[in-house]
């Protein structure tokens, strides 16, 4: 960025209120840190800074006996399946015991070695796959373990703009955020895509930013080591030389750090963001703002070796229909805030697949079987707006008349007057069927 933009930007654009706040970690809950790990000492030197700005002697941390008890807890209660040794959570919690003293042992004399990750593709919608890495349980174990140590260090510094996989922090607190800049008037919004950025974070960066703040040898070591590491798909394998195994403990406080500058980047030339990982949004009261802002990011990206998808990157003013965008699963547009499409071509999935014709299980078992599922969905979605819960609804008890009739050998779908008469919208909802406009209904009144 030229220095003539950056200060034509200062210029013409007030700093909001909201982008003025101090990083998060002073004002909210310490209780996720690992006190067998952060003792008062190493809390208030997080608090007054130590010297240089860089901490050392944490390797001794991570091999601490307690401190991979409590990440064997972590991995097993995530479960996860086996990596490419084969060993399960439920191999490895036989002898627990044993392994993680290995395990010690191994870090403390500078032994471990991560073995190669798994990688398996994970079905999306439309037919479309996102590849995912699976770690070893032991390596998994050693990389949380590691987490709980570094990651306070860099939560100290991140802005309240960034609330992908943060402690406290969720997506409803991110669409909040949006919600609250909309009400303000920030409705030129920028919607920004980062294309295959958990496979593209240039390693050399991403290491300098990991040392500005870290100077034990041993751990740096460790951090490169994984991101080195092998991968297996299949018959094929090779070495990565950039980005973060999506599918490994720590890529999500890695994909935050590298990201963390374009926090404060954007924050210092007074604009709105909101970051939920690899996918913001820019939010601004004018057209002209907006288009100012595409560029300050399309600049930054660019120098820091990313880059911006093409058909998924654009402005636009989402109060006028067409220019709408999509920030976490809602579509914001026209003054509407709507589930997207694909949010609710993948829910449409589930329900057809729970009701699926050759299932032979009973109405009572099937209902049961998508209630917390429903209801999980409603809990997110459920300040959308527009018909859709009476559609799903719909859908629903139109998929579970068509299992009761070939239930009785009699195949059709559903739909005719006869079924409606024989099972109607009672006769499901004193089954326990969950109704999500009821759900609606009763959570309108609640506000």
């Amino acid at each position: 960025m030229t220095a003539e933009r950056g200060e034509s930007m200062s210029e013409g654009a007030a700093v909001p209120e909201m982008t003025k706040q101090a990083p998060a970690i002073h004002s909210g809950s310490r209780d996720w840190i690992d006190r067998a790990i952060w003792t008062e000492r190493m809390l208030a030197a997080l608090d007054n800074g130590v010297e240089g700005g860089k901490w050392f002697s944490l390797i001794d941390k991570v091999y601490r006996a307690r401190t991979l008890a409590s990440a064997w807890e972590q991995v097993k209660a995530n479960n996860g399946a086996a990596g490419i040794d084969g060993q399960s959570i439920e191999r490895f919690a036989v002898h627990a015991e044993r392994y993680l003293g290995e395990l010690a042992d191994d870090l403390r004399e500078g032994r471990y070695q991560a073995l190669p990750v798994r990688r398996v593709e994970i079905p999306k919608a439309g037919g479309k796959t996102r590849p995912l890495g699976i770690p070893a349980v032991k390596d998994r174990i050693v990389q949380a373990a590691v987490k709980r140590v570094i990651e306070p260090i860099f939560e100290r510094e991140f802005l309240p703009v960034s609330y992908g996989f943060r402690p406290g922090r969720s997506c409803k607190d991110a669409l909040r955020a949006v919600d609250e800049w909309l009400k303000k008037g920030y409705t030129h919004v920028v919607d920004a895509d980062l294309q295959g950025y958990f496979d593209s974070i240039p390693h050399a960066r991403l290491q300098e930013r990991i040392e500005e703040r870290i100077s034990d040898g041993r751990l740096l070591d460790l951090l490169a080591g994984w991101l080195r590491q092998e991968v297996i798909h299949g018959l094929e394998r090779w070495t990565p030389t950039g980005g973060t195994p999506q599918g490994a403990v720590l890529s999500p406080l890695l994909a935050n750090l590298y990201l963390h500058p374009l926090d404060e980047f954007m924050t210092r030339q007074g604009y709105a963001m909101v970051r939920y990982a690899d996918d913001f949004v820019i939010l601004c009261p004018t057209a002209e703002a907006a288009g100012c802002a595409l560029e300050e990011v399309k600049a930054w990206v660019e120098a820091n070796g990313l880059s911006l998808h093409p058909d998924k990157t654009h402005c636009g003013d989402c109060l006028v229909e067409g220019q709408g965008f999509e920030f976490l699963g809602y579509r914001f547009e026209a003054g509407r805030r709507e589930v997207r499409k694909k949010s609710l071509e993948a829910l449409k999935d589930k329900v057809r697949w729970y009701t699926r014709r050759t299932r032979g299980d009973s109405l009572e078992r099937i209902i049961a079987d998508l209630t917390p599922m429903l209801r999980g969905w409603h809990g997110y979605f459920k300040h959308a707006q527009g018909r859709v819960f009476q559609t799903l609804d719909a859908l629903i008890r139109r998929r579970l008349r068509a299992l009761l009739r070939e239930q009785e050998k009699r195949p059709g779908f559903g739909r005719c007057y006869a079924d409606h008469c024989r099972w109607p919208n009672a006769f499901f909802a004193a089954r326990g069927l969950f109704t999500l406009v009821e759900a609606r209904r009763l959570a309108s009144q609640s506000r």
